[in-house]
């Protein structure tokens, strides 16, 4: 998947993804990972999401990393708040207060710009990659996140043969396979296709979300 189709979904504004409220899952499931008040948290694949805010709302130092320029400005405009904007390295980092958005391409991250992130946050990133770039994806967490890493992860399941992603399924085999290196601890599986018209439009009779507790 190139980047050239997220850029577009941006710029079209074709950003389903985004969701208007915090997450439930992140406000219920967050604070049992513990992690201290300013931890580092790493949020990959981040958009403009509310969560973000939120997160540094807790008391965190946020990073997230994000390929379009737009949906940092956006985060930022609909906050009403105004960054510093520097380089480091392929990316360009806008920060203010406790939210910092590392804008570029999500592998380019290096174990020295993430080696203190004690936390991480997925609920949309894995599930936007197709299988050859999640298992990079994945590995890649597991290289640059430090051994006191806890996170949270949220996931789709679904018959993928049914419906072309994003949002990708991916089974709880995959995540439990990917994340070998990690304690991996399911917190809640609900069934949601009576709240996903594209997918029943589609004719599946299943969506399985789950949300994981991830800790080295």
């Amino acid at each position: 998947m190139e980047p050239a189709f997220w850029h577009k979904r941006w710029a079209d504004n074709q950003i389903g993804f985004h969701q208007a409220r915090v997450n439930p899952y992140l406000q219920t499931y967050w604070p049992t990972l513990g992690l201290a008040q300013g931890s580092r948290v790493l949020v990959p694949l981040c958009g403009k999401s509310l969560d973000l805010a939120w997160l540094a709302g807790q008391g965190h130092r946020v990073l997230g990393v994000e390929l379009s320029r737009r949906a940092v400005e956006d985060f930022f405009s609909e906050h009403g708040l105004t960054p510093q904007v520097t380089r480091q390295g392929a990316f360009e980092v806008w920060r203010n207060g406790d939210v910092e958005l590392w804008c570029g391409d999500f592998f380019a991250l290096q174990a020295q710009d993430v080696g203190d992130c004690v936390g991480l946050y997925d609920r949309a990133a894995v599930i936007a990659l197709p299988p050859a770039m999640r298992e990079r994806y994945l590995a890649l967490l597991s290289t640059l996140l430090p051994q006191a890493c806890k996170g949270l992860l949220v996931t789709l399941d679904y018959d993928q043969s049914r419906l072309d992603g994003p949002p990708f399924s991916v089974a709880d085999d995959e995540v439990r396979t990917g994340f070998s290196s990690w304690q991996v601890d399911t917190l809640e599986e609900r069934q949601i296709i009576q709240e996903s018209l594209k997918f029943e439009q589609a004719g599946m009779t299943s969506l399985i979300e789950r949300v994981y507790r991830l800790m080295r």
